[in-house]
């Protein structure tokens, strides 16, 4: 074959050059085009080999929507499928390194060129104003020795900065492989030209099902276990590279994409989704294309109704409840797989038994439910409970989707400012006071707002009053921001300015002392909230609240147990370790207790004095001895103040429905140890270490409202200078010295009252009543057949009492009149009528 010369020019025998139509236009190519073209032309002299595999993805597509949830959760970024897939290249590289190295003359022979670390060089198509595109490929660095997480950061970066025009000369240089990703264009299988320099180049094409499905139905395309596939390319230098080698590369790529060798157990990880990925298994279910449902449909959806019912009851064991917690929670209850279901049915339907309000649902639509209501922040006890009823109510309540709505502007904003609140008044004791042990509620603030909630829920209900005891940690909190006790007079405290002469509890420690006072909702409405006094004994409270409780329910003759309700705040240790508690919760239904249920609050520091919960009890919560009265146990995690809030009114609800007790246990953490001179990193430092680190709830749910434009920086800044205002102020005030504590007891009546029941002679009684009192105790009625063995005991004091009007008794002697102070009490009691309880 001969070629004509014309000017220089080499033309095909012939062919002739085409002369310019009119009006064309000849443009210059120059700039990143040029680079391209430059690039085109080296790329003509390595002598490449391309092979092919074809990747179903269904694996990757429904681990990488369950990772988005997380990310979506925590306002991070989404994961892209290239993402992924590129970390799957990177970890394969490091495998087969030979598809890391480049081809290189070195004094004239041939040379393989090993390349230390992996620089991924990346393709972003730009598109010009004028709707031209051209390509850039940066590369990330070192890839290979990055985290998942931080490669996801550098990718995204390199992305961003090659977008916005920022990119550096620097990001071209020392490519070692590059990915191409043609698919976001609906490209399904590219050749792309492989560079100088480089051994492979890799092009994954777009992911969809095979063309010829392209005609069938969602449903049709599940009930055949199709997946949806990708076909991936790698070009290579086959001077260095051979065949063998890249169809092994590229079958170890797949190997991971469908999930061996924990590919995404270590990304879950190094995300922190609190969850473990889905597994590839394959599909059993025969096809009936509409014929009769076959044995292994039946079993399936019986293991649907058997894994709703098990999420139900079990569920809370993977919610994700602990602050300081990061790692997976796994129980093979939970497992869709125990039942015979895998990634294959998440798009088949079922029937659900109501669950959600859902009769028949997918999958995927079914556990999405499951997850969202059980093994969230929230976790929830209540199907130990025998009475249906109960149970159903609180299922109609917290299944649907309407209940994980989000909650309405206004009370998220009067959440932060209680959090808030909470937060100020503890650091301005810690700094202002230091040393001063106040046992603060730092790590544990939700539960101001928790109460809060209680009590105004109660007071919107026509709830008179609540009492509420609890032991030292967050007293002076609930005290300052509750029941609105005056600032300077607890600041006083710390001033020493107190007098231990006035009795009553007040020459007590200040995180002892009681008080009362009004509670205001955000309607409006007012509930008069008593905290009882209480010594060191912490949960010894306990019945003292039932008691105060039941006396001012018989005060108001409150027989339906509505207009006054008992809170008790606990700490985990205490609750599950302390006696009285399981003792007065034992008596919460009996008739001669009851006081119409009361609210439990646990502040679950996670940890005793130095102890850690399995070092310390043998049940899975503090809460389970409440399980004993079928008692319904929310946990709910500390850091998440909205979940607290809705479960928080919840159980106010099922209070006053049901007349039971019920459980809040939030879980939280002691950020200065068992009290502010407490060393707690000697005993815990890995502990102490991820507290020191962790962001306050305040911060966390500041962010996070301003992230969802319900309240602006400025706002946040205006409710914290508030508040260091109101305590400046205080504490000026306090330092005067003349703040008095006076004491605010919380009686079931009022001290006029008292005093008018005290009878005017005082409370002692004659000979004469004793007299009585003794024959009314041993007058037995006519006809009465008496034990023989009682005889005895009747028959000397019916002797004493007819000779002591004329012979006095000489105390302790076996003839005294009575035989008890007991029975004198009681009988003389009685006998004047006077009101005890």
């Amino acid at each position: 074959m001969s070629a004509d010369r014309r000017d220089g020019e080499v033309t095909e025998p012939g062919s002739e050059k085409a002369a310019p139509a009119a009006g064309d236009q000849l443009v210059a190519l120059r700039g990143g085009v040029l680079r391209i073209v430059e690039n085109m032309d080296a790329s003509l002299s390595v002598p490449s080999a391309t092979s092919y595999r074809t990747i179903p993805v269904k694996l990757l597509e429904e681990n990488r929507r369950i990772i988005n949830e997380h990310q979506k959760e925590h306002n991070l970024n989404r994961v892209s499928y290239t993402h992924i897939i590129a970390w799957s290249l990177v970890r394969a590289l490091g495998e087969f390194p030979v598809l890391n190295s480049s081809y290189e003359l070195a004094d004239g022979a041939p040379h393989r060129r090993m390349k230390k670390a992996v620089n991924l060089g990346v393709a972003v198509d730009l598109e010009r104003k004028d709707g031209s595109h051209t390509l850039l490929v940066p590369n990330i660095k070192n890839a290979d020795a990055l985290s998942f997480p931080a490669f996801v950061q550098a990718y995204d970066q390199t992305i961003e900065k090659a977008r916005k025009g920022t990119i550096d000369p620097a990001d071209f240089q020392g490519t070692s492989v590059t990915l191409t990703n043609p698919g976001t264009v609906g490209t399904s299988m590219s050749l792309p030209r492989l560079m100088t320099g480089q051994g492979a180049i890799i092009a994954t094409g777009t992911i969809g099902y095979p063309t010829e499905y392209h005609a069938w139905s969602a449903r049709a395309l599940s009930s055949l276990g199709l997946s949806q596939i990708m076909t991936v390319s790698c070009t290579y230098d086959h001077r260095i590279i051979q065949g063998a080698e890249t169809g092994a590369f590229l079958g170890r790529v797949k190997e991971l994409l469908m999930g061996q060798d924990g590919f995404y157990e270590q990304i879950f990880s190094d995300l922190k989704v609190p969850s473990f990925p889905i597994h590839w298994t394959l599909d059993q279910t025969p096809v009936s294309f509409g014929a009769a449902p076959q044995h292994a449909d039946s079993e399936k959806q019986v293991g649907v109704l058997q894994l709703i019912n098990l999420y139900r009851v079990r569920g809370h064991l993977i919610a994700h409840l602990d602050p300081l917690g990061d790692h997976a929670l796994y129980h093979t209850e939970l497992d869709p797989s125990t039942f015979g279901l895998t990634l294959w049915d998440l798009d088949r339907e079922f029937v659900t038994g109501g669950l959600g309000g859902l009769e028949k649902g997918t999958l995927r639509q079914i556990l999405d439910t499951l997850r969202q209501t059980y093994c969230q922040t929230v976790g929830i006890e209540y199907r130990h409970i025998q009475d249906a009823k109960e149970k159903n109510w609180i299922l109609e309540r917290i299944e649907p989707q309407a209940a994980r709505a989000p909650l309405d502007p206004e009370t998220r904003k009067l959440t932060l400012r209680r959090l808030i609140e909470a937060e100020d008044f503890e650091r301005y004791l810690h700094t202002r006071f230091i040393g001063h042990k106040r046992f603060g509620l730092e790590g544990a603030e939700t539960m101001i707002p928790v109460l809060a909630k209680v009590l105004a829920e109660a007071a919107n209900a026509g709830v008179a009053e609540a009492v509420v005891g609890m032991a030292h940690r967050g007293r002076l909190n609930v005290l300052a921001n509750i029941i609105g006790k005056a600032l300077p007079k607890i600041l006083s405290e710390f001033e020493e300015n107190t007098d231990p002469m006035i009795t009553q509890g007040s020459g007590d420690v200040k995180y002892h002392l009681g008080s009362a006072g009004p509670f205001r909702s955000n309607e409006g409405n007012e509930i008069h909230v008593s905290v009882i006094s209480n010594p060191s004994h912490l949960e010894w409270v306990n019945p003292v609240v039932e008691g105060v409780a039941r006396a001012k329910q018989a005060r108001r003759g409150d027989e339906q147990r509505e207009q006054v309700i008992p809170v008790l705040i606990h700490g985990d240790g205490a609750f599950a370790g302390q006696g009285v508690v399981w003792e007065t919760i034992n008596l919460s239904q009996l008739r001669g207790y009851r006081t119409g249920g009361t609210v439990h609050i646990i502040i679950n520091n996670q940890i005793g004095f130095t102890t850690t919960p399995e070092g310390a009890r043998s049940s899975q919560y503090p809460t389970d001895l409440a399980r004993s009265v079928q008692a319904p146990i929310f946990h709910v995690n500390g850091d998440d103040p909205d979940a607290a809030i809705r479960i928080s009114r919840l159980a106010f609800e099922y209070r006053q429905t049901f007349k039971k007790d019920v459980v809040l246990d939030i879980f939280c953490y002691r950020r200065h140890g068992h009290n502010e001179g407490d060393e707690p990193s000697y005993t815990q430092p890995l502990l102490y270490k991820k507290i020191s680190e962790r962001p306050s709830v305040v911060t966390l749910y500041a962010e996070k409202l301003m992230r969802e434009s319900v309240v602006t920086g400025a706002e946040v800044d205006a409710l914290h200078a508030g508040m260091h205002a109101r305590l400046d102020a205080a504490y000026e005030v306090s330092k005067r010295g003349n703040q008095r504590f006076e004491p605010d007891l919380p009686l079931a009546v009022s001290e006029e009252e008292l005093r008018e029941f005290q009878p005017a002679g005082g409370t002692n009684v004659g000979m004469e009543m004793l007299v009585e009192v003794a024959r009314g105790l041993t007058t037995l009625p006519e006809g009465f057949q008496l034990h023989p063995k009682l005889a005895p005991f009747f028959k000397p004091a019916r002797n004493t009492s007819r000779s002591s009007t004329s012979t006095p008794n000489r105390p302790g002697s076996r003839s005294s009149t009575v035989r008890s102070p007991r029975q004198a009490c009681w009988g003389s009691n009685s006998a004047t009528a006077w009101p005890i309880r």
